[in-house]
């Protein structure tokens, strides 16, 4: 059984990281912005362009905020998250590296979290680089601003913006260290971050990949593939791996 095969694998590892996707948070009501049902086939991804931003702040805060704070602000961590907290508590797992900003690994009790993206639970002053947590600032005004007048952004990568340099370093410092690496949920479509299971490999890691269908790195890299969704599945592996 692959279930128990995977068990059995990262039972024995000896460094164990987990690669997130937007995959993960479909079932706890985020769609993904990508594809049939993405939420680029409902909203302009023009809003999330840098460039954009600077020019037209409050066009872009108008769809930020539906997406983001009125609509994302009703998710809750499903049980794939919750499986992947418990994993780090016993000790089966070293870190979740996510492309996700919802925050939902952290609500769930994972600690070692990087943010390849950033997290929409933050914004940050585009002029005097203050940051403060979203549910402290009045988004009834649009742009919401600081008290030195700048215009916040939310803290996580635009189109046209660079990964944060800490981000990147420490995912790809766990790329090189992991003997396994635990896809759940990304389809290898968004540069850089797909690179990630690359290096891993690379480096000798055995790639466990949860998805609903075959990815960009089912055929390539994957050595256990565990078809489903993320919830189920987690749930299976929790029993194989006999954490409650």
């Amino acid at each position: 059984m692959p279930l128990t095969a995977a068990a059995r694998i990262i039972r024995n590892a000896r460094h164990v990281t987990a690669f997130t996707g937007a995959g993960i948070s479909v079932e706890s009501g985020i769609p993904p912005f990508r594809g049939t049902e993405g939420l680029w086939n409902r909203y302009d991804p023009q809003s999330l362009e840098m460039s954009y931003f600077h020019s037209h702040p409050r066009e872009s805060w108008e769809v930020i905020k539906k997406i983001f704070y009125d609509f994302f602000g009703e998710a809750r961590p499903n049980d794939a998250h919750r499986a992947l907290a418990l994993m780090e508590q016993h000790g089966l797992l070293h870190a979740v590296i996510t492309q996700n900003i919802d925050n939902l690994h952290q609500e769930a009790g994972s600690r070692n979290v990087i943010e390849f993206h950033g997290n929409s639970q933050m914004l940050l002053c585009l002029d005097c680089g203050a940051r403060r947590p979203a549910r402290e600032v009045d988004l009834a005004v649009l742009p919401p601003r600081c008290t030195c007048g700048g215009v916040y952004k939310p803290d996580f990568v635009f189109f046209g913006e660079m990964i944060p340099e800490d981000a990147s370093m420490r995912a790809f410092r766990e790329a090189e260290l992991a003997d396994v690496f635990l896809l759940i949920g990304t389809t290898g479509e968004v540069m850089p971050a797909s690179l990630l299971p690359e290096e891993a490999k690379r480096h000798g890691a055995m790639i466990i990949e949860v998805n609903t269908e075959a990815s960009n790195y089912t055929t390539r890299l994957t050595d256990i593939f565990l078809e489903g969704k993320a919830t189920a599945v987690m749930r299976g592996l929790r029993t194989e791996l006999l954490i409650m």
